[in-house]
């Protein structure tokens, strides 16, 4: 198969120099890579490939995310320095506590798994935010000492930079407003930007999904995707989770412009279930053993070798946890080895293995473009030529053979390609992130849900849907009849957005005088049931959602005179008529307020304010 490779990078056109440093928090390992942006040159992406306690790293390209806190809970060490020889033993000596997989503690906690049972708890005191920000303190650290040692002139170098770095954060697939918004908590926590509008602006998101996307551009596409527009499935296989997205090159654009052709998913399945699966069933074997005792360190072995090794379940498979005096026969451990059958191995990832080929053959079956998918005893076909047939497999997870080959198996028997790239594929959402930063190839992504408000419309007893919900009619300040709980989808579900495109919400505030202060909030819902056309919020109560609340101080606002009451009787009101506009098409919502003023359309900004646990 010919991969093709881009050179179609610009020259930096900034007129000062620059660092992008792109941060993946993983939930068990972590990556930074960077470029220095200089005027007149074409950027390159490098990644950060010496750490601290770096002989204890496999490849040296990224750090556990884990961290040791002493119980005043300063941080006692962090990545590879968590994990070095002895660390245990002082930890426990010390009372120190071990933090890891944290990252999941930010996830959405709606339309998820219940995870909390299986992720050690954090230090006391210490919220989520405040953990983070310790970690990407200490990847700034990394990122610096290995700047200022590895160009030349390195200090010289970072001081020129180091006061305005732009920051790329990757996240989950499945992370909205709310998540991003925690993380800029902790990005500002960890004093890498200042707390003002231009310290947040420096600081950018992207979907691991997309990241990967941008990665796998630059380091090979198959030369399907770019000669005959053939669909793509870029799948992140992660510590954490499994992010799956599909793009094609988007007609009538420049080569290497894309868009998604499907919703975006993210499925909690990655290397650490395997681990949990593994735990679950050592815990019940062992139990009448002496040496069920060491069923933490038999985990910690398996999670760092057998597991990374297994790639046959016709073999018996070894957790080596102790030395060679360590026997208990009944429960086959002979010289400090746990056996265990192949079968009962790859049960452990049979959930993992699933979730890839069951996302993936979803993702084909409802892109917005035609796929080409064998159906035994037939092969079904489309005419248009777009069609999905490659799939490209990263993340640190890839690196399992057992894996990719039965993903391979599966996938191939549908007619599809699964392809690995050479270079560093558990880097690729670090590389991917500044490729991003550098390129943004995706210029149309796909509404997961519908988004609109949820609003009070004018009651029209001639409609049935009125009628029906008679008795929730209000009667307004101007004496007009509203009725609540109306939606207005400004944006379905399943919709293209392409990039700069732009929704708005029409909005009519009535104080009690013209001198009122007028600070106007729109609430932000989405709907996240299978109703094509959802049209009132009583209709399934269940699958509504608040996304954010959209504040603005429009005090600037006036209306020259007051309007009579609608219904005749006494009285008067003043009317202020404004819009706010909304712009999905980025990784990040943005919003604008948007009014009139003598015949000139004027703006101002508005502020999002996410409810916790959106989707």
């Amino acid at each position: 198969m010919v991969l093709c490779n881009p050179s179609t990078r610009v020259p930096y056109t900034g007129t000062r120099r620059r660092l992008v440093l792109a941060f993946d928090v993983g939930t068990t390992y972590s990556g930074i890579s960077y470029s220095i942006l200089d005027p007149g040159q074409v950027p390159e992406i490098r990644g950060v490939a010496r750490f601290p306690a770096n002989e204890y790293i496999s490849g040296a390209s990224k750090i556990p995310t884990v961290m040791y806190y002493d119980e005043k809970g300063n941080v006692r060490a962090a990545g590879a320095e968590a994990i070095q020889d002895g660390m245990l033993e002082t930890a426990l000596d010390r009372g120190w506590m071990k933090i890891e997989w944290f990252k999941l503690l930010i996830r959405p906690k709606s339309g998820g798994p219940e995870l909390s049972d299986k992720i050690p708890p954090l230090p006391p005191g210490k919220s989520v935010v405040r953990v983070l920000a310790d970690f990407l303190q200490y990847l700034q650290t990394c990122a610096e000492a290995y700047i200022k040692v590895s160009h030349a002139s390195g200090q010289e170098l970072w001081d020129s930079v180091s006061s305005e770095i732009h920051y790329v954060i990757s996240h989950p697939n499945g992370w909205e407003g709310y998540q991003q918004s925690q993380i800029r908590k902790a990005v500002v926590r960890a004093q890498l930007i200042p707390h003002t509008i231009e310290g947040h602006a420096r600081v950018l998101f992207v979907t691991e999904g997309e990241a990967s996307l941008h990665f796998t551009i630059d380091n090979g596409l198959p030369a399907g995707v770019i000669d005959e527009g053939e669909g793509i499935v870029v799948v992140d296989a992660g510590g954490g989770t499994i992010d799956i997205s599909a793009y094609t090159k988007k007609a009538g654009c420049a080569p290497y412009t894309f868009e998604e052709i499907t919703i975006p998913q993210c499925h909690f399945f990655g290397s650490v279930f395997v681990t949990i699966n593994a735990r679950l069933f050592i815990d019940d074997y062992l139990k009448g053993s002496e040496y069920h005792e060491e069923l933490e360190n038999i985990v910690r072995c398996f999670d760092r070798s057998t597991k990374i090794r297994f790639n046959n379940n016709q073999q018996p498979q070894f957790i080596r946890f102790g030395g060679t005096r360590d026997h208990d026969h009944a429960y086959n451990i002979r010289f400090g080895q746990l056996r265990l059958s192949g079968i009962d191995v790859a049960k452990f990832f049979e959930p993992s293995v699933k979730c890839v080929t069951d996302a993936v053959l979803d993702v084909a079956a409802n892109a917005r473009k035609p796929i080409k998918v064998r159906s035994a005893p037939y092969i079904m076909r489309f005419q248009k030529p777009d069609i999905v047939q490659h799939v490209v497999l990263v993340g640190g997870f890839s690196a399992s053979d057992w894996l990719v080959s039965n993903v391979r198996q599966v996938l191939g028997q549908k007619g599809l390609n699964v392809v690995i790239p050479d270079n560093y594929i558990n880097k690729a959402v670090s590389d991917g992130a500044v490729s991003f930063y550098l390129d943004q190839r995706v210029k149309t992504r796909i509404s997961k849900v519908a988004y609109g408000p949820i609003y009070c419309t004018r009651y029209n007893p001639a409609l049935a849907a009125h009628r029906a919900r008679r008795s929730l009619v209000l009667t307004r300040r101007d004496g007009s009849k509203r009725l609540p709980g109306r939606f207005n989808p400004i944006l379905p579900k399943n919709t293209p957005i392409s990039e700069g495109q732009s929704f708005s919400i029409d909005l009519t505030k009535r104080p009690r005088t013209s001198g009122s202060s007028l600070k106007p909030v729109c609430e932000l819902w989405c709907y996240v049931g299978q109703d094509p056309n959802p049209q009132w919020e009583d209709e399934d109560p269940g699958n509504f959602r608040l996304l954010c609340k959209l504040q603005a101080d429009a005090a600037f606002l006036r209306h020259s005179q007051p309007r009579r009451n609608e219904d005749g009787t006494d009285g008067e009101h003043w009317t202020f008529d404004f819009t706010l506009v909304l712009w999905f098409s980025a990784t990040e919502l943005r919003a604008q307020l948007v009014w009139e003023e003598d015949g000139v359309e004027k703006q101002g900004p508005a502020t999002i304010v996410y409810e916790p646990n959106d989707i």
